[in-house]
């Protein structure tokens, strides 16, 4: 976990798994890498939180993988799941519900999070039947938001397709992304 800046009441905080991802945002921004993974994001931002004082925002942003052909660029997150973790199974189990998806806004994609980097044709065609895009962070930071009562928007880049060979895009385009990013995040964050 690394936080640059101060955390301020009447600022949203930025929320990265990487500094490559967070490269050309504002120096003005208060900016939380993460790391990798729904554990260090959820522990990171919980931390950030309860050590206040609480941003009026958590804004996650980062790269995703495609599940779909044809999308590419930025996208606001509407809903949230963990593709990961069976909640129906868990329901069945316990008759409670763990993991549920978690509605960020009433228009944009669907997001499958999860602690595995999809780089499968096979793994991201079953993903594509229940999501948009992939990531490895945004339920975790939305679901820590949500815990602390803090109001969050995920917003994400697409860097690779998320099937064979996306480890290699992703290392080739992660600059651009962090580029337009830090681009749209000076139109959107005040």
């Amino acid at each position: 976990m690394n936080l640059r800046g101060t955390v301020r009441a009447d600022r949203p905080l930025v929320v990265l798994a990487v500094g490559e991802e967070a490269r050309y945002l504002p120096p003005d921004l208060p900016v939380l890498l993460t790391g990798m993974g729904k554990v260090n994001a959820a522990s990171a931002v919980a931390a950030v939180l309860a050590a206040g004082p609480r941003p009026r925002l958590l804004l996650n942003l980062g790269t995703a993988g495609a599940l779909r052909p044809g999308w590419a660029g930025i996208h606001e997150v509407a809903t949230v799941l963990q593709h990961d973790l069976d909640t129906d199974l868990l329901r069945t189990l316990t008759g409670e519900t763990y993991g549920a998806p978690l509605s960020l806004a009433t228009e944009g994609a669907v997001l499958a999070t999860g602690d595995t980097f999809v780089a499968d044709d096979a793994a991201r065609d079953r993903l594509a039947q229940r999501a948009d895009l992939v990531d490895m962070e945004g339920y975790a930071v939305a679901w820590a938001a949500v815990q602390a009562g803090v109001p969050c928007r995920v917003v994400k880049q697409v860097s690779d397709d998320a099937g064979d060979g996306a480890a290699r895009t992703w290392k080739e385009s992660v600059d651009a992304c962090a580029r337009d990013l830090a681009e749209w995040a000076g139109r959107h964050v005040a």
